[in-house]
C-alpha cells in the first residue's frame, strides 16, 4: 500500500485568481497549489492527499487521523503576531486563516501522533513557530545577511551550498555533508521551537537552512524547494526518505 501523503495549500481571500484564468466569478475563495509538490510525492513513492483550509479545526484533525504523513508547503509569510511581534513594512503577505489552520496542524502532528513531517520553506517556519520559535521577518533588514530571494534563477538552479551537521538525519539521507540548493525566501529561522534542532547553514552566512526533531521519527523541516529540484538525485532522496518513512510508521 502506498502511503497517503497530506499537504498543506495556499489559500486566498481574493477572487483575483479565478477572475485571472476564467476559472471562477467575482467574490470566490481559492486553495491552490503548485504541482511541483504533488509531482514529488508521487515520484516517490505516495499518494498526495490535498489539505485545504476548512476553517474547522476538527475536521482537519480528523483527516489528519487518516493520513501517513504530512508535507508543509510553501507560501504566505506566517503573521508575526503568532511569535509575539508586530508585522513590520518588511514583511510579505500574510494568510491568516491558513496560519490559523496550518499552526494548529503542527503542533498537533508533532505533539500527538507519530506520523512523518516535512516541511518546505514556509514549512519549515509553521512548524517552528508551532514549537514556540520566531523567525526573521526578512533576513536583510533584520538579520543583516545577503539577499536569499534569488528569484533571477530557474527554479532548479543551485543557488548555494548548505552544510549539514554530522549525525543529522538529512545527512544520512543523502549521504553528503552539504547540498547544493535552490533558494526563493525573504525569511528563516532565527530562534529555534521546543524539541528541535538546526542541522543545516547555507555555507557562505549560515542561515539556519535546516531543523529537526532529534531521534528515529522523520520530522524535518528545509528552507530551500527540494519539491522544484526532484529530478536531482539528491533532492529526489529527501522525498523518498521522507515517503519511506512515512510507509513505515
Amino acid at each position: 500500500m502506498k502511503p497517503l501523503i497530506g499537504i498543506t495549500v495556499n489559500y486566498d481571500i481574493k477572487d483575483e485568481i479565478g477572475m485571472v484564468t476564467h476559472f471562477g466569478t467575482v467574490g470566490q475563495q481559492w486553495n491552490y497549489i503548485a504541482s511541483d509538490y504533488v509531482d514529488a510525492v508521487v515520484k516517490a513513492g505516495g499518494i498526495p492527499v490535498l489539505i485545504p483550509v476548512y476553517g474547522d479545526a476538527e475536521v482537519t484533525r480528523s483527516v489528519t487521523e487518516r493520513l501517513d504523513g504530512l508535507l508543509i508547503s510553501g507560501g504566505n509569510d506566517v503573521d508575526p503576531r503568532r511569535f509575539g511581534v508586530r508585522a513590520k513594512s518588511y514583511c510579505g503577505g500574510i494568510c491568516v486563516p491558513r496560519d490559523e489552520q496550518e499552526l494548529e496542524l503542527a503542533r498537533y502532528v508533532i505533539e500527538e501522533t507519530n506520523i512523518p513531517v516535512l516541511g518546505i520553506c514556509r514549512g519549515i517556519q509553521v512548524m517552528n513557530i508551532a514549537m514556540g520559535g520566531t523567525v526573521y521577518q526578512d533576513l536583510e533588514k533584520e538579520g543583516g545577511f545577503e539577499m536569499h530571494s534569488a528569484e533571477m534563477y530557474p527554479r532548479t538552479a543551485v543557488v548555494h551550498e548548505v552544510m549539514l551537521s554530522e549525525g543529522s538525519m538529512l545527512r544520512s539521507v543523502l549521504g553528503e555533508e552539504t547540498i547544493g540548493v535552490n533558494s526563493y525566501h525573504h525569511q528563516a529561522v532565527k530562534e529555534t521551537g521546543c524539541g528541535f534542532v538546526v542541522t543545516g547553514k547555507a555555507v557562505e552566512d549560515d542561515v539556519i537552512e535546516v531543523m529537526e526533531l532529534p531521534g528515529e521519527r522523520f520530522v524535518v523541516g528545509v528552507q530551500w524547494h527540494p519539491e522544484m529540484m526532484v529530478n536531482s538525485p539528491e533532492q529526489r532522496k529527501i522525498f523518498e526518505a521522507f515517503v519511506a518513512a512515512c510507509k513505515n510508521k
